[in-house]
């Protein structure tokens, strides 16, 4: 499907190279790309070339510094990303022996998990593609003297700039460009008559040494007598460019970036701040009169380090007087006992184990289907089955003890009585702490009830008190309507920890036979999709926390789709002491241990000399 594209705010007839002011959303093909083995960009292991195939009748040739919104068919992103155009192969090329048709050239650095999964598409993936979208660089006047600038991947739609130019017998121009280490793009411009570049690098691998500002001043844009100048690289660099050609007083033309959701201009999630109000980087831009953009809405915080010079870090925590070596968790119910495990995964390395959640008495749990996977997460209803506290004494607590670990009971309950009663078993025994689940969504009696409203929630906490002196955690459901109400209840009966959250209640439906997937209609959702909620809470929790009296804040222990070690870093910038891991080890078993690692790596790097170090770092003023 074809759309006429209007340009509202700059309406540039002398855009160059421009065709069809249309765009097509279609379905290209990778046919070629540097991961697969065909070319590196020597050991710059992060930029790569990708190149997809599209129909002939479907093609488009795009203006220099127009992008496409690329994304795999089958990809789990949500989101496709914007990727600036770097090469074109508009026909076939009857001396190709492969006889492939036409075709687009992308850059790509490895910036995120998106644009990962983009370069590591073997030939053959079918990818989404949506464009050329947005407005490129015009086409230089008659007489002109062009000043082309790249810095890092910014070289690709200044490197397409520099070919079409050369291609349409435009010779008044030359290129600069900076990279930090190695060279890339510049071997793949396929025009011999591009010879005037100019190279620079941070490290002095190639070229002069040093930033662009050391092969590119003021002074130089007057001295080659530059009319025009076309750039597009980092925040930084386009700033350092906007000036020099405000000192030099010569018009420029700068290619930004912003993060993207439609890449049409319907959202308006990607606006870039300009002297005129904001404008929109998808459908404005991304190229725009570099003397209307405002940088100021790009300033960015400082860098959060820490303060230690040693070469090591303490992962190490304490809650409630219990000592971790390390504040991953392995969340209740998605653990078993730790045994389970025990020969895939090195449990010892683990700060601690919740076990299953366990009752007075055995349970059978729900009946009925209990998993289903869901859009970012998964669903469950198993219903607290488990063999009873006194089992579990008996049989499955020896086995987790001795582990080098913090064990700890999940105790749940159907009444305030057998939460007691629980406790008190629990008490005589040589668990180091218990965790109080008054937040699990898949009971048709206690569970979840008790920790909706503040009162029934310092009932069973202080009930659960008096029946025990073990350090005593108590875990949330994120679906209490009062939540922070619900926390100064339990800490103000007894509770000396704090864990959020347990699932959100959900719900899916079997469009076959019109019934309910679970047959208890709800389940508990977790997994990634609930992260960003989940840490909202937690955050919001560590701020009321924090409000208090010192003598009266508990730990918190953040849980909700956790899955990566920069997940644990969020949550304990947002305030937690700990967190727990669950959903993530069923795709991974190792999930857990690796997460300890990146951790470790990330608090190394960062000059943290423990987690208190950042622990809360979004709450400081």
């Amino acid at each position: 499907m074809y759309y006429t594209i209007v340009h509202l705010f700059f309406g540039r007839e002398g855009d160059f190279m421009c065709e069809h002011d249309k765009r097509v959303f279609m379905e290209g093909v990778v046919t070629r790309s540097s991961y697969t083995g065909a070319q590196k960009f020597h050991s710059q292991s992060d930029v790569f070339y990708l190149w997809i195939g599209v129909k002939e009748e479907q093609f488009i040739k795009p203006q220099p510094g127009q992008f496409f919104m690329l994304r795999p068919k089958n990809s789990t992103h949500t989101l496709a990303r914007p990727i600036s155009v770097f090469a074109v192969k508009s026909k076939y090329d009857k001396s190709d022996p492969l006889e492939r048709g036409p075709e687009y050239g992308f850059l790509i650095m490895e910036k995120g998990e998106g644009t990962k999964e983009l370069i590591r598409s073997p030939k053959g993936t079918k990818i989404e593609i949506l464009g050329p979208l947005g407005n490129g660089f015009p086409t230089p006047s008659e007489g002109s003297h062009v000043c082309l600038i790249g810095g890092g991947i910014g070289i690709a739609p200044i490197m397409y700039c520099a070919r079409e130019l050369a291609h349409n017998g435009f010779k008044s121009f030359d290129t600069y460009v900076g990279y930090k280490d190695y060279a890339y793009g510049i071997d793949y411009v396929g025009d011999s008559s591009i010879d005037n570049i100019a190279i620079s690098s941070e490290s002095g691998r190639v070229g002069t040494k040093g930033m662009l500002d050391s092969i590119i001043d003021a002074e130089v844009l007057v001295e080659k007598g530059y009319t025009v100048v076309y750039a597009c690289g980092p925040i930084p660099m386009l700033k350092y460019v906007q000036e020099i050609c405000r000192v030099a007083n010569v018009e420029c033309w700068l290619s930004l970036e912003n993060n993207m959701a439609c890449g049409v201009g319907a959202c308006l999630g990607c606006t870039i701040h300009t002297i005129d109000g904001n404008k929109r980087c998808c459908k404005d831009g991304p190229v725009f009169n570099g003397a209307e953009v405002d940088f100021s809405y790009s300033e960015k915080k400082k860098i959060f380090t820490g303060k230690s010079k040693s070469e090591t870090s303490c992962l190490g925590v304490e809650i409630a007087g219990v000592k971790f070596k390390n504040p991953i968790i392995a969340a209740s119910g998605t653990f078993g006992y730790g045994v389970e495990y025990s020969d895939i995964v090195d449990i010892e390395l683990l700060g601690g184990c919740c076990s299953k959640g366990l009752t007075l008495t055995p349970r059978q749990g729900n009946k009925g289907t209990r998993i289903y996977e869901t859009s970012g997460g998964m669903m469950n209803s198993i219903g607290l089955e488990n063999p009873g506290i006194q089992h579990f004494i008996d049989h499955e607590m020896p086995q987790m003890l001795g582990k080098g670990l913090v064990v700890i009971a999940n105790l749940s309950g159907s009444s305030i009585e057998e939460y007691i009663e629980g406790a008190k078993l629990l008490d005589h025994t040589n668990i180091d702490m218990i965790e109080l689940n008054i937040s699990c969504p898949n009971v048709k009696s206690g569970g979840m009830s008790f920790g909706m409203a503040p009162m029934s929630a310092y009932d069973v906490v202080s009930g659960v008190r008096s029946a025990t002196s073990k350090p005593l955690i108590v875990k949330l459901t994120p679906n209490a309507p009062h939540l922070l109400a619900v926390c100064d209840a339990v800490r103000t009966a007894g509770a000396d920890a704090i864990s959020l959250v347990n699932t959100f209640q959900a719900m899916a439906i079997d469009i076959e036979t019109g019934c309910p997937i679970f047959k208890n209609t709800y389940a508990g959702l977790s997994g990634p999709g609930i992260k960003p909620i989940a840490l909202r809470m937690v955050h919001q929790v560590a701020k009321n926390m924090k409000s208090l009296p010192k003598k009266n804040q508990i730990p918190i222990i953040g849980v909700g789709g956790i899955t990566t070690w920069q997940d644990v870093v969020e949550f304990i910038m947002a305030g937690a002491t700990a967190v727990e891991m669950g959903t993530a080890t069923f795709a991974n078993p190792n999930a857990m241990v690796d997460v300890i690692k990146g951790l470790s790596q990330f608090m190394q790097e960062k000059h943290f000399a423990s987690i208190e170090d950042f622990r809360g770092v979004v709450l400081r003023e």
